[in-house]
């Protein structure tokens, strides 16, 4: 079946939510990623909960820790994304660490993203001279591996973006996920350099949390990630928060 990413910045700038799996618990999950949907998300991230997740702000590390202290597994994760599939074809993509695909096995991992739709995966703890070790078995399933580009990437901005696939997530900033009041990296160089060698999309993420960052990003990049602004409201409102974080995004998207 034909990778669903390419969907998502068809034409258009993608707007791409992320939410924690599984916080507050993962029937929360489904209903939340069907109202990101409807507002608008043109591919949504899920994070699978991880109990050292270090490229992460405080916002999202709370919420790892409510999603586990509930009891979420990977394999009830993988349960959920079957349901969503019944009810939706937007582009889903895990955001996980090295630690719990390792341990789940490479190969059975990538196998159970395929069978129940998973269109990607992004691992920020894993370098990109040493993908080759999960390339295998993603490719093979026909699930992307998301690459980063960082404000540090310099001489490697080039190499990394010949390679990527689905989408290459740019961190707008050095340190971890979390709310940021602006953004001060040079990223129009950054994906510039990208583009000269690669027609895959780039999106930006870390910090994005206004509409204004949103139409600034959108100049030079194909897309916007948003993530702790939404897990801040989930954080908030809990079971009940999907109407909330689908007016926020509706605010974003327009």
């Amino acid at each position: 079946m034909e990778n669903r990413i390419k969907n998502a910045f068809e034409g258009k700038k993608a707007f791409i939510p992320f939410i924690s799996a599984g916080d507050p618990d993962l029937e929360s999950t489904e209903k939340f990623v069907l109202a990101l949907e409807e507002a608008g998300a043109d591919l949504i991230e899920l994070g699978i909960p991880f109990s050292d997740p270090i490229a992460d702000g405080t916002v999202i590390q709370k919420a790892n820790l409510r999603a586990l202290a509930g009891g979420v597994t990977i394999e009830k994760i993988f349960e959920t994304v079957k349901n969503i599939r019944f009810k939706t074809q937007v582009p889903l993509v895990f955001l996980t660490y090295l630690n719990p695909v390792f341990k789940y096995g490479y190969e059975k991992f990538f196998k159970k993203c395929a069978e129940v739709g998973i269109d990607g995966v992004i691992i920020p703890d894993i370098p990109f001279e040493e993908q080759a070790e999960i390339l295998e078995y993603a490719e093979k399933q026909g699930v992307y591996v998301i690459s980063f580009l960082a404000p540090t990437s310099n001489d490697r901005i080039e190499k990394i973006a010949e390679k990527a696939r689905g989408f290459i997530y740019v961190a707008s900033s050095m340190g971890v996920t979390g709310v940021r009041s602006e953004i001060t990296t040079n990223l129009a160089e950054i994906i510039n350099r990208a583009k000269k060698v690669t027609k895959t999309p780039c999106a930006v993420g870390f910090g994005i949390n206004t509409p204004e960052q949103v139409r600034e990003i959108e100049k030079f990049a194909d897309g916007a990630i948003v993530g702790s602004a939404i897990v801040k409201i989930i954080e908030e409102y809990g079971p009940e928060a999907a109407p909330h974080i689908k007016e926020y995004v509706k605010t974003m998207r327009q």
